[in-house]
C-alpha cells in the first residue's frame, strides 16, 4: 500500500525541476565531485610502474582484490592515490554499529542521542586510519615481494622509504575521499559515501557493454547468450527495486485521546519491517570471507615449490574455490543466509522496541505489551528475514551462476547490482523531496501574497 508522501511524489512534476535553483545547484556540486574522484582513480602512487603492475594483476584475479577493485572503480588495479577507495571506513562503521550493539559501554553511548552518534561517528573515522595503516603497509611490502618473485619490478625503488610514501598517500587518498562524501552529503544530493562507491561501479560499465557487444560482432559471444544477459540484469533490477521496497507494516494503536471538539479519538500508526533488514552487508561479509583463503593461497603459491605437498593443496583450494564452482556457489549461498539473520539480529533489538513501544502507550492490537510483544516482532522479522535471505542468495548467486556457464566476465555481480539500485533509488527520492519541498514553498509564497492583498 502506497502511502500519502508515495502518492504526492508519484504526482510531482519535472517541469517545476527548471525552477529549483538550490536542487540544480546540488546536482552539479555532485557531479563535480564525483569528477574530482574518478580523476583520482588515475593518478598512481609515487615510485610504482603502471605498466608492470597490471600484467602482475591480471596473474591474481578472481581473489578478494577484485572485489576491492569494483568497488574503488578500477583504482586497486592501477595502483592509485585512492587505491584502498572507502573499503576501510565501511568496514570500520560495520565493526562500530556491531560492537554498538553488543559492547554495555557502547549501547550506552548509542543512547545518548545526537551526543553519542558524534562519538561513534569518531570512532569510526579513527578505525578507518588505523584500517588504512595497516593495509597500505601490506599492501606496499607485497607489492615489492611479489614482484621481484613474478621477475617482474612493479616498485622502482622498493624500500622501507617506499611504504612509508605507499602509506602516507592511501591514508590521505583514503581520508580524502571521506571528506568529499561528506560534502556531497551536506552540500549535494544523496549519501557522499554510497555514491562514491556506486560511481565506481558504474564507471566500468561503457567498458562491459563495449566488450559484450564487440564480442556479438566478432562471434565469439552468441548473440542469445548476450540477450540472456540483457533480460537477467532486467529482470533482477526490476526485483531489488521491488524487494527493497517491500515492507511488512505492523499496526500499532495509541491509547484514545480528546480532540479539539472534545469527541475522544485513538491514534493509529505502523511499524515498517523491512524485508531485507541486512541490506548489502551480508553478500560483502561472505564474499569476502570467502574469497580471503583464494587470495591468500594465491600469493603464497609464488613462493612454494612446485613439488612439495602444500603446493598440491594450494592448488586443489584454488581449484574448488573458484568462481561458479559448486563448493563455492554453496558455500557463497550459506553465507548470504547466516549473515542476514545474524546482522539483521544485531540492528534490530525486539525488546528495545517493544520497551519504546510501551513506554509511549502504543500496543499492537491482540498483543499484550512488553514481553509479548518482543516474541512477536521475533517471530514476524524471522519469518520475513527468510524470504530476504532467499531474495539475496538468488540475485548474488544467480550472477556467479552465469559467469561460470557463459564465461563472460560480468562485472555486476549481485552485490554490485544491489548498491547500484539501493543508491540510486535513494538519490532519485531525496530529489524528490527537494521538488517536493519546493512545491510547497511556491504554495505557501502564493497563500502568503493573497493574505497580503486581502
Amino acid at each position: 500500500m502506497a502511502s500519502r508522501a508515495d502518492n504526492i511524489a508519484s504526482n510531482l512534476s519535472l517541469a517545476n525541476f527548471s525552477k529549483a535553483t538550490e536542487l540544480k545547484q546540488r546536482i552539479w556540486f555532485t557531479i563535480g565531485a564525483l569528477i574530482v574522484f574518478r580523476f583520482l582513480s588515475f593518478v598512481p602512487l609515487p615510485g610504482v610502474n603502471p605498466l608492470i603492475l597490471e600484467s602482475l594483476y591480471d596473474q591474481t584475479r578472481g581473489g578478494i582484490l577484485d572485489l576491492f577493485n569494483t568497488f574503488s572503480g578500477g583504482s586497486l588495479e592501477r595502483m592509485s592515490l585512492i587505491a584502498l577507495g572507502v573499503m576501510p571506513y565501511i568496514t570500520a562503521s560495520i565493526v562500530v554499529q556491531l560492537a554498538a550493539a553488543l559492547h554495555p559501554s557502547l549501547v550506552a553511548l548509542k543512547k545518548e542521542g545526537e551526543a553519542g552518534r558524534k562519538k561513534l561517528n569518531q570512532y569510526t573515522r579513527y578505525g578507518a586510519v588505523f584500517l588504512c595503516a595497516i593495509q597500505g603497509w601490506f599492501l606496499a611490502a607485497g607489492l615489492e615481494a611479489y614482484g621481484a618473485q613474478s621477475g617482474l619490478q612493479a616498485v622502482v625503488n622498493p624500500g622501507m622509504m617506499f611504504r612509508v610514501v605507499a602509506v602516507i598517500n592511501l591514508v590521505g587518498g583514503t581520508m580524502f575521499l571521506l571528506w568529499l562524501g561528506e560534502q556531497i552529503t551536506s552540500r549535494g544530493i544523496g549519501n557522499g559515501v554510497s555514491l562514491i562507491i556506486m560511481a565506481g561501479i558504474v564507471a566500468q560499465f561503457p567498458t562491459f557493454i563495449a566488450n559484450l557487444f564487440e564480442g556479438g560482432r566478432t562471434g565469439s559471444i552468441n548473440v542469445f547468450v548476450i540477450v540472456g544477459l540483457v533480460v537477467m540484469i532486467v529482470g533482477l533490477v526490476l526485483a531489488i527495486c521491488f524487494m527493497e521496497r517491500a515492507q511488512r507494516r505492523l499496526l500499532v494503536q495509541y491509547p484514545k485521546r480528546a480532540s479539539a471538539r472534545g469527541m475522544m479519538q485513538a491514534d493509529r500508526s505502523h511499524l515498517p519491517l523491512k524485508l531485507n533488514t541486512a541490506g548489502v552487508i551480508p553478500p560483502i561479509f561472505a564474499s569476502s570471507l570467502l574469497l580471503l583463503p583464494l587470495t591468500i593461497s594465491q600469493f603464497a603459491g609464488n613462493s612454494v615449490s612446485t613439488g612439495s605437498a602444500f603446493y598440491g593443496v594450494i592448488q586443489t583450494l584454488n581449484q574448488y574455490l573458484q568462481h561458479g564452482q559448486p563448493l563455492y556457489l554453496a558455500f557463497y549461498a550459506t553465507g548470504i543466509i547466516f549473515f542476514c539473520f545474524f546482522y539483521t539480529a544485531v540492528v534490530f533489538n525486539p525488546e528495545e522496541t517493544a520497551e519504546n513501544l510501551k513506554k509511549n502507550g502504543g500496543f499492537i492490537p491482540g498483543i499484550r505489551p512488553g514481553k509479548r510483544t518482543a516474541e512477536y516482532l521475533d517471530y514476524v522479522l524471522t519469518r520475513i528475514t527468510v524470504i530476504g535471505a532467499i531474495y539475496l542468495t538468488v540475485v548474488c548467486v544467480l550472477p556467479e551462476y552465469m559467469i561460470a556457464q557463459t564465461g563472460i566476465p560480468l562485472f555486476l555481480g549481485g552485490t554490485s547490482l544491489l548498491i547500484v539500485v539501493n543508491v540510486t533509488v535513494d538519490t532519485i527520492s531525496q530529489i524528490q523531496s527537494h521538488l517536493l519541498a519546493h512545491q510547497y514553498g511556491d504554495l505557501i509564497k502564493k497563500a502568503k501574497l493573497k493574505g497580503r492583498l486581502r
